[in-house]
């Protein structure tokens, strides 16, 4: 049966048999008669049939919340074995979004160096789309924020404080301390996508400040906005450790932005279950020691 569930789980996220077919790696017959198996075994129908993927039903969408736990559970349990035989070794896929990801390093170095098998893929991905890839088995964690919008049903562990700058051209700035966030917006900014939530996040703070900002220029590369900034006639507002992380030369400098000097959490994020995978189980314990959130945080 957790052949027959995966491959269910797979035409659930991809929404398209021939697709789901090619990603679990057999013919689209073949995965057509595996669901409808899957379906004579439980005694319901999980998928609405037409002339193509039309979704779940009532009862498709309730199997898809035991799909998820049965598969991953089973998973974690053939990791777990491998573990003991072995030691820990693998492939881990983390997804941050891009204000974090300087501070992926933080996690995969010294897990690196504890566990020198493990290796990884580091995506760059929004927060909305790190939590739907954990959910669906697409991930083993993420990087993301932690108290601005919901989460959903994730462990997570807190890493550290996002606070903002205002990076612009040093004359611009004018040997200013720190910067209201009303007089950020008078800048020719470049910012993020509205589609990530630290866009969100400014957009917010600047309309608390009784201001608005429409972005000279907009992108999800956090380098393509630094490469317009670095120019000296573009400003942004950016994550204090990526401005660290990127470094400033001349023309630039970054202030914090202030009125109010305000900061988001952003933390690791895994799959809710226990037990977790040998390999997560590994990454949360490095994100605990990593943290950089006291008790006054």
């Amino acid at each position: 049966m957790i052949d027959k569930l995966d491959c269910f789980l797979t035409l659930a996220r991809v929404q398209h048999f021939a697709r789901a077919a090619a990603e679990c790696g057999v013919t689209q017959p073949t995965l057509s008669a595996a669901i409808k198996s899957l379906e004579e075994e439980l005694g319901v129908l999980l998928v609405v049939r037409g002339s193509r993927f039309q979704g779940l039903t009532p009862e498709g969408q309730r199997v898809l919340e035991w799909a998820r736990r049965i598969v991953g559970d089973a998973r974690t349990l053939k990791e777990e074995m491998r573990a003991a035989r072995r030691g820990l070794a693998g492939h881990m896929q983390i997804a941050v979004i891009p204000t974090a990801l300087s501070a992926a390093p933080r996690l995969t170095t010294p897990f690196r160096a504890r566990h020198p098998e493990v290796t990884f893929s580091i995506l760059s991905r929004t927060s909305v789309q790190i939590l739907s890839l954990i959910e669906n088995h697409e991930i083993d964690a993420g990087i993301t924020y932690l108290d601005n919008e919901p989460m959903g049903r994730v462990a997570t562990v807190p890493l550290y404080r996002e606070r903002y700058r205002l990076v612009a051209n040093r004359d611009q700035i004018g040997g200013r301390a720190s910067i209201r966030w009303a007089d950020a917006a008078k800048f020719a900014l470049c910012l993020l996508t509205p589609d990530m939530q630290n866009r969100r996040i400014i957009d917010r703070h600047l309309i608390e400040a009784g201001t608005r900002v429409t972005p000279t220029l907009e992108s999800n590369s956090m380098i393509v906005l630094y490469a317009h900034v670095k120019t000296g006639q573009w400003a942004s507002i950016m994550p204090a450790d990526l401005v660290d992380t990127l470094g400033l030369s001349e023309p630039l400098a970054a202030v914090p932005i202030v009125e109010p000097d305000t900061s988001h959490v952003i933390g690791l994020v895994a799959p809710f279950r226990e037990p977790h995978t040998p390999l997560v189980s590994a990454l949360l314990y490095e994100a605990r020691a990593a943290s950089q959130m006291g008790d006054s945080d």
